[in-house]
């Protein structure tokens, strides 16, 4: 919704100056980051070498993800980047030596063909080569945001004992910084000036609210909760923001985001893995057995 208001004509006079993606993935990052930083005590400030490698993961999945966001249909990208459970799953129990189960495996397989879907109905056909080449980069995009999304939730797993304020800070801030970077790099000092002066006040206070209610409060709580739930049941469980997100973009832009009907079947796989995995389901004795196992604390 905030990509939308940012970059649409809406009468809001929002969209104007044109921001690229990796100008509000910056100032979001970077507004979210020093409101975080306010909540971290001195104390709190540590910093360990695998930190390094998770804000790396960090900027190149907002990267991935916002570029994706800003060039195509933002349901493609909001359920593309979603395939992280899959990813989580698989690198949680094959590096992490996470405990698995029947049931975790089937809605992972589920989600991952929902991905499928979504990916094989929106590849581009009978479209000029030139066109067709920037819809599969948008593709790959949503995918290897979902990937890089994955490596976040297992650096924040390991890195759990830390505070979760401080994590989500050096996430943000340093995720901003890295972009700054590279944008410096690519376009030398004085297109980087005015790139990074060229947000109107007025796009400046939706970014700042983009960044605390969007980036700064999920990634917190997200953050909070790796440390007593699995990466792979917390990846699950973040499943029900794609099911929603589509319907706020469809709201503000429907020309652009008019879901079709690969994002509704694999939409409702998606959603059909999450029910799979939490559905309560009775235990049952064998039938003939009386016995009464004892409880595990």
């Amino acid at each position: 919704m905030f990509m939308r208001i940012l970059s649409e004509p809406l009468g809001l006079g929002l969209d104007l100056p044109s921001l690229s993606p990796l100008q509000i993935a910056f100032y979001r990052g970077l507004f979210g980051g020093f409101i975080m930083l306010a909540l971290v005590r001195r104390e709190e400030i540590i910093f360990r070498p695998l930190m390094i490698g998770m804000v790396i993961a960090f900027s190149v999945m907002s990267g991935l993800y916002l570029s994706a966001l800003g060039l195509g249909a933002a349901a493609n990208a909001i359920f593309l980047q979603n395939t992280a459970p899959v990813w989580v799953y698989l690198f949680a129990v094959l590096i992490l030596g996470e405990a698995s189960n029947r049931r975790s495996w089937q809605s992972v397989l589920l989600g991952g063909c929902g991905a499928l879907v979504i990916v094989a109905g929106g590849w581009p056909r009978n479209l000029p080569a030139e066109k067709q080449q920037s819809e599969v980069v948008v593709l790959l995009m949503g995918v290897g945001s979902g990937i890089v999304y994955a490596i976040v939730v297992l650096f924040l797993r390991v890195l759990r004992a830390y505070s979760s304020a401080w994590l989500v800070a050096l996430n943000l801030i340093g995720s901003a910084l890295m972009l700054g970077l590279f944008v410096l790099v690519g376009s030398g000092p004085t297109k980087f000036i005015e790139w990074l002066v060229s947000p109107s006040l007025e796009q400046i206070a939706v970014l700042v609210v983009f960044g605390a209610v969007q980036m700064a409060l999920p990634y917190w709580l997200f953050t909070r909760g790796l440390r007593t739930v699995s990466p792979h049941e917390a990846a699950i469980i973040t499943l029900i923001e794609p099911l929603l997100n589509p319907i706020w973009a469809y709201c503000l832009t429907p020309d652009k985001d008019t879901p079709t009907l690969p994002m509704f079947l694999g939409g409702s796989l998606i959603l059909l893995a999450l029910i799979w995995r939490y559905i309560p389901v009775r235990n049952q004795s064998p039938r003939g057995s009386s016995k009464i196992e004892p409880r595990t604390q």
